[in-house]
């Protein structure tokens, strides 16, 4: 049994008030019906289908209008996710087909958004959906076996089975989606070669960059497949995130009372919001950042009764529509694309949780700027970027030079970099987190772990699911191991050969870093529905194993950040496969299958999108449409981790980010110790604070597009709490489709603007200027700090 922690309790249960042996009374629903439950637990004046669908009604489970309010990993595996299996093909010509197509699509996609001032996910709804369109259209009008008969060719009847075998099943569905999906995951090595193509001038080879891809996300695939009786089997490894996908694929296979309201309201939703989109993407980008703050002083500015240093300030606090602009407090964002689905699937614990990290962060932030800390008033008020005392870019093309290794003394002539304020408050709640990380995994989920490996080794793990999957033949632990063997030759092969710097007993100790992050992170992102971002504990090991070299830095936090990373994207797909019953080895297949093909189309994306927009991703700001921030955190992050003994020294600025580690840790053992003595503090159950969670969003906004924060918040709660507590049925049913409709149209469209005008083809066509969209300036009104220069 885990402990009273490791459930994602986001909602608690209503009271169950005991009136006699034989009925109990649950308080009343917000319409004023009260449930009355018999001793066999059937309701009074349940709805008919809920009482059809959950018949098994369980003390202990709060219900309104007849229906379950889903809150642990053990109510998913009751009432969400049925265990029914239909036995039916998974592997089949028209599954891959499918799946690959949609790969590229996925992948494309997602290599785009890593160049967007806010980064997205490709919604693997979307992909589903689509591929279900595809599937049905597929097996309706290509001919089948009975058309060869008919025609009076029988020999041709094996080859239009094969082409098409009939109705598009589950199984089939699933496999190609999970294709598309783990394509669409991205690859921190395409990154890294984007780092090297804009600051070093190095196009990597293909050879490089065909064995660096396969290493590090076949290396994190095999580990996660060893890992599987913990990170995948259990029912509280839930994958929150990952709800929508599998609520969809049983509703248009299994529950087809609902199919038709449901593609009604899909595509319905799809093609209003791919209508929608165009609005705030491109024609009136005013819709991404509407603040009353940013108006009025616009206006004042007009009329020249505001000052200047005024206007700086409420433009570093209440603007955020353009990249690295401000703070975004109180803006209100309209653009789905930078809000997304994912605040309607992600439990309110952790939501909870990660507002009051937002708070935190803009109470932070401000006290570090305008106090002076790292003199932070010398610099914007954000950036990933690397700046010299004097407040420009900082040269370190001169410290490097052409062999990426430290000039000590250009280095001496250009002086030491310098880190933002928020970018420094950011790495330093990062290792905040780390240490939280791992210290709450051991202090408060540690029995959940002694059980569930004992569960595995006895094979008395209790899910339904896991149970239901015992009659297919297993993927034996071996193939994994093989995966790691041959992902570890070809990674040795590219250090040795490769343009990486990277020695190779650092590339060995980089896999061995990210092997023991792997089952903290995959943990908590499964009980969760987040993680934490642990690749800045592999910068800090990187740069004390190989100071002075920014490039081999690059790579050792490729391969041991990329373990980690691709291990919980792909235990998240295995759990899919758990519930919807696909076969294990068949898993195995695919998403290696699916791994290689997005690195594949990744590069290719990456390279065209860098060379058509070289000066507008080197630019600290970005636009509202392209923005490298991530590369260029990536880059910073490299170069100044090689300078680990000046600047994250004892006498160095930054002292304080690698002993955050410890910090966080000694937060949450604290933590652990009041749970002990005092579970719950007034309504608030201690266990439920999560500490790793606040640190993590307490350096959110440290730059990109910070507008969408109280949008995101509202979807929320309007999702996890209104819908989720007080109307489960239409949440059940509706809530997941409506997110993954949103964000399919959402994406969709900008996929087709990206080429068509926002220049990710080299040829950009800017919508014409007007009020919505103007000429100069931030398109919120937030004209401080030189916007009008």
């Amino acid at each position: 049994m885990a402990p009273p922690s490791a459930a994602p309790e986001d909602i608690a249960p209503l009271p169950v008030l005991t009136a006699s042996d034989e009925k109990k009374i649950v308080p009343p629903s917000p319409t004023g019906d009260v449930e009355v439950i018999d001793e066999k637990g059937y309701g009074s004046d349940s709805e008919h289908d809920a009482e059809e669908l959950h018949p098994e009604r369980l003390e202990g489970v709060s219900y309104v209008n007849g229906e379950p309010v889903i809150t642990t990993g053990e109510d998913v595996s009751r009432f969400l996710v049925d265990v029914r299996d239909d036995g039916d093909d998974a592997i089949t010509f028209r599954s891959l087909v499918i799946g690959t197509v949609f790969a590229g699509l996925g992948a494309a996609l997602c290599q785009i958004y890593i160049f967007k001032p806010v980064e997205m996910s490709v919604s693997t709804v979307f992909l589903l959906l689509l591929i279900y369109s595809v599937g049905l259209a597929w097996a309706k009008f290509l001919p089948r076996k009975e058309f060869a008969e008919r025609i009076g060719m029988p020999r041709l009847a094996r080859v239009f089975h094969f082409i098409n075998p009939g109705p598009f099943g589950l199984k089939e569905h699933t496999v190609s989606a999970l294709v598309a999906s783990t394509a669409a995951y991205g690859s921190t090595a395409v990154d890294n070669f984007a780092v090297q193509r804009l600051y070093y001038n190095t196009h990597v080879e293909a050879v490089t960059a065909v064995l660096a891809t396969f290493s590090t996300a076949c290396f994190g695939y095999g580990l996660v497949g060893i890992l599987r009786p913990l990170t995948v089997y259990p029912s509280e490894m839930v994958y929150w995130a990952n709800l929508p996908t599998v609520s969809i694929f049983q509703a248009l296979h299994f529950d087809t009372a609902f199919n038709r309201s449901r593609l009604i309201l899909f595509w319905s939703a799809f093609v209003g919001m791919f209508c929608y989109e165009i609005i705030p993407a491109y024609i009136f980008p005013l819709l991404n950042g509407l603040s009353v703050f940013c108006l009025s002083a616009h206006w004042a500015q007009g009329t020249g009764k505001i000052s200047q240093g005024a206007v700086d300030t409420i433009t570093n606090i209440f603007g955020g529509a353009d990249g690295n602009e401000g703070l975004g407090l109180l803006s209100l964002s309209l653009d789905w694309q930078y809000i997304g689905s994912s605040f309607m699937s992600l439990p309110l614990t952790q939501q909870a949780n990660s507002w009051v990290g937002y708070a935190l962060c803009y109470i932070i932030f401000s006290a570090i700027y305008y106090s002076n800390a790292w003199s932070s008033l010398s610099y914007p008020i954000l950036s990933t970027s690397l700046f010299a005392a004097n407040g420009s870019v900082w040269h370190q093309s001169a410290v490097f030079g052409t062999t990426f290794q430290l000039n000590k003394t250009a280095l001496a002539e250009v002086g030491l970099p310098a880190l933002t304020g928020s970018n420094a408050w950011a790495n330093l709640s990062a290792n905040l987190a780390i240490g939280g990380l791992i210290a709450h995994c051991v202090c408060f989920w540690s029995k959940y772990v002694i059980d569930s490996v004992q569960q595995s080794r006895n094979k008395t793990q209790p899910d339904p699911h896991w149970q239901a999957m015992r009659k297919y033949k297993e993927a034996p632990w071996w193939w994994y191991a093989i995966l790691l063997l041959l992902s570890f030759f070809a990674g040795l092969i590219v250090v040795l050969k490769g343009q990486t710097t990277l020695p190779w007993w650092s590339y060995i100790l980089a896999l061995l870093l990210g092997a023991f992050i792997t089952p903290f992170s995959t943990l908590l992102y499964a009980r969760m529905g987040n993680g934490i971002a642990t690749n800045q504990l592999m910068k800090m090991v990187a740069g004390a194993v190989n100071p002075g070299r920014p490039v081999a830095n690059l790579y050792f936090s490729m391969w041991s950040h990329d373990v980690v990373s691709t291990s919980i994207g792909l235990a998240g797909d295995l759990k899919i496969g758990q519930y919807l019953k696909i076969p294990p080895r068949i898993m195995f297949l695919t998403q290696v299958w699916g791994t290689i093909l997005g690195a594949a189309v990744n590069y290719i994306v990456m390279t065209t999108i860098v060379d058509a927009q070289r000066d507008v991703l080197l630019d600290p700001r970005g636009t509202n449409v392209w923005s490298g921030q991530t590369i260029q955190s990536l880059n910073s992050a490299a170069v100044t981790w090689s300078l680990a003994k000046d600047l994250y020294g004892p006498k160095g600025p930054y002292f304080i980010i690698p002993m955050s580690l410890l910090i966080g840790a000694g937060a949450t053992i604290v933590q652990w110790l009041i749970w002990k003595r005092w579970p719950k503090i007034g309504p608030i159950k201690v266990d439920s604070i999560m500490l790793p969670i606040i640190y993590m969003y307490s350096g959110w906004m440290s730059s990109g597009i910070n507008s969408i924060i109280l949008t995101t918040i509202i979807v929320g709660l309007v999702s996890q709490l209104w819908l989720r507590r007080y109307h489960p049925g239409w949440y059940r049913k509706y809530n997941y489709i409506l997110g993954g409709a949103l964000d399919g149209g959402s994406q969709i469209m900008i996929f087709v603007l990206s080429f068509a005008v926002f220049g990710a083809s080299g040829t950009e066509r800017p919508f014409p200027n007007w009020a919505g969209n103007p000429a100069v300036g931030n398109v919120d009104y937030c004209n401080g700090n030189g916007a009008l220069d």
